[in-house]
């Protein structure tokens, strides 16, 4: 029987919920299809927010030859036989799921004819191809991040969804609740509410069936219906404003929720943006917190978690690596940049080598010659970044 999410498959990238950046009128993906042109591309983002129903549904437009694959399930053999044809047809679009998941050998079967065009692929990824997918593929392909789902994303999914379930009928209190137990994932809100509707006598779902079901507390809810960016937002705050208590309070919700990944990528953030140089190795610590939690999963996963969160809440704090690189970039954008000064490019041999002069330093300008003397970077007067500063000045003979 065919699931109701594989009913709603969009057939049209007008049909595709949110990814408005990517499919919205005169973006990148409707001008190719208006244009009758497709290029081997990665889409990456969350799971359920539409990756797969962005590539049928260009190949549904474009009515072009494709071939579902998966990086996992899929052999060798199969992505043998999905080239012979390809050849035999002069082009084929593979859509190949789990796409970070592919085995080197696998992708160098691939290369040649992505190369030659013989093959259009469209990779899917839930992980970030940056850190995942083999150079050399991701050099021959457009990369296009899909964005998270609303709430009102998930809601006209649903309400699309019961024209295809006869005498539905559904609370405002249940669809309320089954958009934000999803999580933007629109696969789990239409499963749910699928469940829900053979569940139910009489068709009728109110906010008790829904929780009768699926009675994890939403992820997105609580008395005030707070969304879970306020949630994540309110975890950094605490931690920020260096409250112990806020800050495990937060971070209590988001492991009842369940979303792991969520916490672990605000915590990374929160290492570097909030802490900084005030205390360096609270990175590596995260990060070793990260893996213990990671390996052995909910529920343990709190016991690292909470510790980790607990110092960093009480760990003094620093924003001057953020703020510098932020200066930084704010020249690049204003295209503020310069050529590289003669002495340090590749070939100079005018360049000098500071571990051949004492404490391994020699005064010599490093900056273009229009951005001489530009200071990015501005010390906050904590221990470690008061120390590093007094090791810098002695370093060059200033102390």
């Amino acid at each position: 029987m065919e699931i109701l999410a594989d009913k709603l498959r969009p057939t049209c990238l007008a049909e595709v919920l949110g990814q408005q950046h990517l499919v919205g009128s005169n973006k990148i993906l409707s001008n190719l299809v208006k244009n009758k042109k497709i290029f081997s591309m990665i889409l990456y983002g969350k799971p359920g927010i539409g990756k797969t129903s962005i590539a049928y549904a260009l190949v549904n437009e474009l009515n072009l030859r494709a071939k579902f694959m998966n990086a996992t399930s899929n052999n060798k053999s199969d992505f043998d036989a999905a080239i012979a044809e390809a050849k035999l047809n002069g082009e084929l679009v593979l859509i190949i799921d789990e796409f970070h998941r592919m085995n080197k050998d696998k992708q160098d079967i691939l290369l040649p004819h992505i190369e030659k065009g013989t093959i259009i692929l469209i990779g899917l990824t839930t992980s970030n191809p940056y850190h995942k997918i083999n150079p050399a593929i991701r050099s021959r392909c457009q990369i296009f991040e899909l964005k998270e789902l609303t709430k009102d994303d998930i809601i006209k999914g649903l309400n699309r969804a019961m024209k295809f379930l006869p005498k539905i009928k559904v609370s405002t209190e249940a669809l309320n609740y089954i958009a934000n137990l999803a999580s933007g994932d629109i696969r789990f809100a239409l499963n749910l509410l699928e469940v829900c509707y053979y569940s139910s006598e009489d068709k009728q779902i109110d906010l008790s069936l829904v929780q009768e079901i699926n009675n994890k507390p939403a992820f997105f809810h609580d008395a005030n219906e707070d969304g879970h960016y306020d949630v994540l937002s309110a975890l950094q705050k605490s931690i920020r404003g260096s409250d112990v208590d806020a800050s495990l309070h937060y971070l209590a919700r988001l492991i009842e929720a369940g979303d792991l990944d969520s916490i672990f990528r605000r915590l990374s953030v929160i290492a570097y943006e909030d802490i900084g140089l005030a205390n360096p190795g609270i990175g590596p610590r995260l990060m070793a917190a990260i893996h213990a939690a990671d390996l052995v999963g909910l529920p343990e996963a709190r016991i690292p978690l909470g510790e980790i969160v607990i110092e960093m809440a009480l760990s003094p704090k620093s924003n001057s690596a953020i703020m510098a690189i932020d200066e930084a970039l704010n020249d690049i954008h204003k295209g503020n940049t310069g050529n590289v000064p003669n002495h340090i490019k590749t070939t100079s041999p005018d360049y000098k080598y500071p571990h051949n002069y004492k404490n391994d330093y020699v005064k010599q300008e490093y900056l273009p010659a229009n951005l001489k003397n530009r200071r990015y970077y501005q010390m906050k007067p904590n221990k470690v970044e008061i120390n590093l500063n007094n090791l810098h000045k002695e370093m060059k003979g200033e102390k």
